[in-house]
């Protein structure tokens, strides 16, 4: 159960600080994204628990029966919606409509409680046309901040995308949202040991939470090889430059990766030209790439320093047959 539901977990709650009284809901939340997250948050745990969230009835006229009735509908068209709602503006017609048989001061408290818009403030909405992207590419992935320790050598990096993201959220397994509520709630406790053992179930599905300004993040881990070029191995010679460069060109960004194809003028370019890495002809012959290379060779920087550098797929298969 609760797959579907975008969890938005990492931005639940948090509390109201001083001078903050302004810019935040009754339920301690911005009302920009963090709203959404924590509505997110609370229909996943109302599937889980049936328990509709503390505090809410202080903004609200009905009973907590019929609070119950309004999240389980509201999980269900969440569960329902195609992507679900990202921005409050879409979390709030999403409620509107939902609850739209529902007493009006209840659906205006609801929102109110979340710090989403009440009805009058929306406007309507415009579509407007998706982005191409460029040929080959099946889909993009945008990453949270990259750690220097991701960087494995030359072409090869681990990122991670948060379970906001639309396309993540309705695949996280159930265990995984299940053993994050109960870390979230452990480390409420103090009982650190309970919530690092539940980490390592979470780290084991191939999910981390990870903190990103004060904030912890559910996220899905990708390994991620930079497609068209190979780069030393890190025990070849120049393995531990092109690393170096590597980790300078991606440490603490936010990446937007192509999959299966890469920006034009992104990480693969930059490692060519700084002499780091081969042109991989058998998997990318894209002429810009054999040019790039060509004018490393004749700079005679990086590896084309030496005069004969060994190819990081010799260097392996070498390996492979020595073994």
């Amino acid at each position: 159960m609760g797959n579907a539901l975008r969890f938005l977990y990492s931005h639940c709650c948090k509390p109201t600080a001083a001078g903050d009284s302004e810019s935040l809901g009754p339920h301690g939340v911005s009302s920009a994204t963090v709203g959404v997250s924590t509505l997110a948050h609370d229909l996943f745990h109302f599937d889980i628990t049936s328990q509709v969230p503390e505090g809410l009835s202080k903004h609200v006229v009905s009973s907590k029966k019929a609070q119950a009735n309004w999240y389980r509908k509201l999980v269900d068209a969440w569960k329902e919606a195609k992507p679900p709602p990202k921005t409050p503006e879409e979390a709030a017609r999403l409620v509107i409509q939902t609850l739209r048989r529902h007493q009006k001061a209840d659906v205006e408290g609801l929102l109110a409680f979340y710090g989403l818009p009440l009805p009058h403030t929306l406007v309507q909405g415009t579509t407007q046309p998706l982005s191409s992207l460029p040929d080959g590419v099946q889909f993009e992935m945008h990453t949270l901040p990259v750690d220097a320790k991701a960087v494995a050598d030359g072409d090869t990096i681990t990122v991670y995308v948060s379970t906001t993201d639309p396309r993540e959220s309705a695949f996280v397994p159930g265990n995984v949202h299940a053993a994050a509520v109960r870390r979230s709630e452990a480390r409420a406790r103090r009982n650190f040991t309970e919530a690092d053992a539940l980490h390592k179930q979470i780290i084991d599905s191939g999910y981390r939470v990870i903190p990103v300004q004060n904030e912890e993040i559910l996220a899905k881990k990708y390994r991620i090889r930079l497609r068209g070029i190979d780069a030393p191995e890190s025990a070849m010679p120049y393995g531990k430059e092109a690393k170096t460069e590597l980790t300078k060109i991606v440490q603490g960004k936010p990446l937007r990766i192509l999959v299966y194809e890469e920006d034009r003028y992104g990480r693969s370019e930059m490692m060519l030209k700084k002499g780091l890495a081969w042109h991989y002809v058998a998997y990318d012959k894209r002429p810009e790439l054999e040019t790039w290379e060509k004018q490393a060779r004749a700079k005679r920087v990086g590896l084309w320093a030496s005069k004969n550098p060994e190819k990081p797929w010799e260097w392996r298969k070498d390996r492979r047959e020595a073994a």
